[in-house]
């Protein structure tokens, strides 16, 4: 991590190609890597959205269904809100918001840029309430506001095709481009290998917090979620959505110290 941090930080300085890799600020006001623009982001999530759920048709008619279209439709509209708050509206501007269960045994769920969530029937038996599942939805859209799968991708990109552009790499290099998408932003079951970064995991925590907050969820709801998680990982390999994730015992005390400004969005 510390060679790949001295690589980003290399790149932010230097002109290679005609391409300037310059680092930008992401809504925490963190300086991250940028080597994607949000346009051909854009494209790129709503093909491989669109391939996704041809491949994985959405369930419907089922209480887990409403619960999903229920608690993300919520936090949408608190999204908008959160970040109007905020004067960064234009963080999502031109979202287009849906979010869908699809049956898959695995237990994940994702938001693509452009606002597409997907949320795994195997994550849903982890899920007694929608305060439950808004834990989990709203970590998936903070982490596609602060759009910590971009900074990824551009890390990648810098370190296995040497700084190439995004837009580049997807008319030279389609089919690798398509992978490493999928990758970082989880459609891809091997998601562990491009494991978000325990700095974007805590921003995403804390955010997170703030969008279910704005949205009616009782927040404290998050410490819970995370200690009946570490107790059904104990012993065993940890799923998919877990094993990104970073150690439980420091996650939910940083969510325990988010949590006072948190409950200052909180109005149920």
């Amino acid at each position: 991590m510390k060679k790949l941090l001295t690589y980003a930080c290399i790149a932010c300085l230097f002109v290679t190609g005609g391409i300037f890799y310059a680092c930008k600020k992401n809504a925490n006001g963190r300086n991250t890597l940028s080597l994607v623009d949000d346009a051909t982001v854009l494209s790129l999530s709503t093909q491989e959205y669109g391939t996704f759920m041809a491949a994985n048709p959405p369930v419907t008619g089922t209480p887990e269904a409403a619960m999903v279209q229920r608690v993300g439709a919520k936090l949408t509209a608190a999204v908008n809100t959160y970040l109007a708050g905020k004067g960064k509206s234009d963080l999502v501007s031109g979202y287009q918001w849906e979010f869908n269960l699809v049956n898959n045994a695995e237990v994940n769920a994702w938001c693509l840029p452009g606002g597409k969530i997907v949320v795994y029937s195997g994550i849903m038996p982890l899920m007694p309430t929608d305060a439950d599942l808004a834990v989990v939805m709203g970590h998936e859209i903070a982490h596609a506001i602060l759009k910590h799968g971009n900074e990824r991708m551009s890390q990648q990109l810098l370190v296995q095709y040497g700084g190439a552009a995004l837009s580049t790499m997807l008319s030279t290099k389609p089919q690798e481009t398509r992978e490493l998408f999928s990758n970082v932003y989880g459609i891809s079951s091997t998601l562990g290998v491009l494991a978000y970064s325990r700095k974007q995991e805590t921003e995403a925590d804390e955010m997170g917090l703030y969008i279910m907050a704005t949205a009616g969820y009782d927040p404290n709801t998050a410490v819970s979620f995370w200690e009946r998680m570490k107790a059904s990982s104990s012993g065993a390999k940890p799923p998919v959505f877990l094993s990104t994730h970073p150690n439980d015992d420091q996650r939910i005390k940083d969510i325990q110290g988010f949590l006072p400004e948190a409950m200052k969005y909180y109005n149920p």
